[in-house]
């Protein structure tokens, strides 16, 4: 049996200086992608900007609260009912389920800390948002 020769073909780089230029030349003629926004897209944000700080103004503790666990609790709860409702339409969005149920948990376990914290907030914020335990 004889061996076959394996032949190899070298190719310019183009830092070698190529005619054709190679991947340097198609590297200096790209353009960056810009993220077009539309009039739709802005009018959506705004309303769900609003949404949000209603739901901020309905839960916060004082007037520049932001981050309390009422306030998270709040807003997971709202992007969760938006979600069970998406996935009542598309029930093969398994991605979609799979971030629903991690809102779920971190609902959860923010329910568990304000329970443990204040049983009183607790009870008050379960309430107002219509929560079973």
């Amino acid at each position: 049996m004889a061996k076959k020769k394996v032949v190899k073909k070298v190719i310019k780089s183009a830092k070698g200086g190529s005619a054709s230029g190679g991947k340097a030349a198609a590297k200096k003629t790209a353009v960056p992608k810009v993220k077009k926004t539309t009039a739709k897209a802005e009018k959506k944000a705004e309303a769900l900007s609003q949404v949000k700080k209603e739901l901020v103004a309905l839960s916060a503790t004082h007037p520049s609260d932001t981050g309390s666990p009422e306030v998270q609790i709040a807003i997971l709860t709202k992007r969760i009912t938006e979600l069970t409702e998406h996935l009542k339409i598309h029930k093969k969005d398994l991605s979609s389920r799979r971030g629903l149920l991690g809102l779920v948990n971190k609902r959860r376990k923010l329910l568990f800390y304000l329970l443990k914290k204040d049983e009183k907030r607790y009870q008050v914020i379960t309430e107002k948002l219509g929560l079973e335990k």
